[in-house]
């Protein structure tokens, strides 16, 4: 092959032994030419010392020495070659690292390795000495990075190539030896190495909590269809009922429809408001995890290290196992339709209010009764159904959640969304209160009743006054003294609503309520009122074939 600039043949500087361009050439006694570490090292592998080219043999061992002349002509066209191997073909891109040596000469080449001990980016061409020279295959090289010198220590000036776990930074050698003495050090080897083992079990934990967002996607996307469905089906019904009606029924009928598709879309609009919030949460963690996996494939240690911080701690997230999407359902909507009707209508608004009730009674729920939060004068049922008046003050734990001296009791589950339906036989008691409030009541000392303080309740007093304690209260006109109380809550409508469920009859609604924490089931078996009030609150069964 020719040589750069077609003056010489390569064959003419190159060693016969190590078949690379002459370094430090010597001549023998019959006229052949090689590196000198090369004919010194054939020689001192045998007894014999022999021309590697012609195979003469020497008696003694010849002195040899180094041809300056043709050294210079050796060094010189291993600089040609190296200027020609920096071809067009190894220009740098925007964005890669360059050789050093060549942008000392203003010229950008592709950096093939990064010497950790020189602090220095090679060519393919200026690394050769690094692939030759013993001394020089000892430095650790790496893929090219182009921050070599945020890899010393600024302190020291000395190569960041331990750890510290104490304080949890890359140090120096001779950080270790003076301020990071008695520290527990490591290699930033070893400790990438236990690092990426953590990285692996983050990224983990990363494609799980994917896969429950998906999850929760998809479930929102069914709820989403139920309701969907469960709208049709609303409309279906209000059909089949509203048929046989005048023509006022058939005007209010539009209106019903307005009402349950705005429901509806409401519904769309909360489902897709928190699949974007989910799908956003999962590029995110799908990012984090694409970089922890391209991280832990690198060599370089101290980036691992420098970048693994912000990586491994998942981003914030909204609380997903409290969230949950149902159907909507338009509770309410045909009962304010129906009621502005005349009394010539009272069979169909019969009709109507039976299946309101029983739409409102698929959302029962099982509301068991929270001792640590009941006032000591009250005795509850084992099961957690009754909550009587007893006479004497129980001993009890003085705790937090605990009533007093208000003398109710709450449910033990609270709810954060959706609808719930609960019944609490009354019987012929003179005293009571129930309904819902929310988590963060006050439970200590007298407290005022109304949703200002986050109670929604309806009570009586003295066997024939009934009250809802809004604001301001209000005094309730029943045809009829209950014995079974209905409670429905829509946590998104802001509606909660009481019902007479033997008389199927509306007894108020709290509309316009805010919600924005949990809301427990609440009762109150009221005082015993010379004895006649000593039965107990019972939480009722719904019975779904009424």
């Amino acid at each position: 092959m020719a040589s750069p600039g077609n003056m010489l043949p390569q064959e003419q500087f190159q060693c016969a032994v190590c078949q690379q361009v002459f370094s430090d050439p010597v001549t023998t006694p019959c006229g052949h030419n090689f590196c000198q570490s090369c004919i010194q090292s054939v020689w001192d592998s045998s007894s014999t010392c022999r021309c590697p080219t012609c195979n003469k043999s020497f008696t003694s061992r010849p002195e040899i020495s180094i041809n300056t002349a043709f050294k210079e002509l050796a060094d010189s066209f291993r600089q040609m070659v190296l200027c020609s191997a920096a071809s067009p073909l190894s220009a740098a891109e925007p964005g890669e690292v360059v050789c050093d040596v060549c942008a000392a000469a203003t010229r950008q080449v592709r950096a093939q390795k990064s010497c950790l001990v020189c602090l220095t980016s090679y060519c393919e061409a200026h690394l050769e000495p690094h692939r030759r020279v013993a001394t020089l295959r000892l430095h650790k090289l790496m893929e090219p990075v182009g921050d070599l010198q945020d890899r010393m220590c600024k302190k020291h000036d000395r190569l960041l190539e331990m750890f510290c776990r104490d304080e949890h930074k890359c140090v120096c050698q001779f950080c270790t030896e003076t301020e990071h003495k008695e520290h527990r050090v490591v290699t930033i080897e070893d400790e990438s190495s236990g690092r990426k083992v953590q990285m692996k079990k983050t990224e983990a934990d990363f494609q799980q909590m994917v896969q429950e967002r998906l999850k929760k996607v998809e479930e929102i996307q069914n709820c989403l269809k139920l309701s969907t469905a469960s709208a049709e089906q609303e409309m279906a019904e209000s059909d089949r009922l509203l048929v046989s009606l005048i023509v006022s029924i058939q005007e209010r009928q539009t209106e019903v429809h307005s009402e349950i598709e705005e429901k509806q879309k409401a519904a769309e609009r909360r489902a897709e408001e928190l699949v974007d919030e989910l799908q956003q949460e999962i590029r995110e963690l799908q990012r984090r995890s694409a970089e922890l996996e391209e991280l832990r494939s690198t060599e370089d240690h101290l980036h691992l290290l420098q970048r693994l911080p912000s990586l491994t701690s998942p981003p914030p997230t909204r609380r997903w196992t409290e969230i949950s999407v149902h159907p909507e359902l338009c509770v309410g909507t045909l009962r304010r339709a129906l009621s502005q009707l005349d009394d010539g209508l009272k069979e169909e608004l019969e009709s109507l209010k039976k299946e309101e009730m029983k739409r409102m009674q698929k959302y029962a729920v099982d509301v068991v009764l929270d001792p640590d939060t009941a006032h000591p004068n009250i005795v509850l049922s084992a099961d957690g159904k009754q909550a009587g008046r007893g006479e004497l003050l129980h001993i009890v734990p003085d705790n937090p959640q605990r009533f007093d001296p208000v003398i109710c009791v709450l449910s033990k589950k609270g709810f954060l969304s959706g609808r719930i339906y609960f019944q609490v036989a009354v019987g012929q008691k003179t005293f009571w209160d129930l309904g819902v409030v929310k988590e963060s009541v006050n439970r200590k000392g007298m407290i005022t009743s109304k949703p200002e303080n986050g109670f929604w309740t309806v009570r009586l007093r003295n066997g024939n006054e009934y009250r809802a304690l809004d604001s301001p209260s209000v005094v309730l006109s029943l045809k009829g003294k209950p014995q079974t109380v209905g409670v429905f809550l829509d946590y998104e409508e802001g509606i909660v609503s009481f019902f007479d469920v033997e008389n199927r009859s509306h007894i108020y609604t709290f509309s316009g309520c805010s919600f924005s924490e949990r809301i427990f089931p609440f009762l109150s078996p009221g005082v015993c009122d010379d004895g006649k009030n000593t039965a107990p609150l019972v939480i009722a069964t719904v019975n779904h074939k009424k």
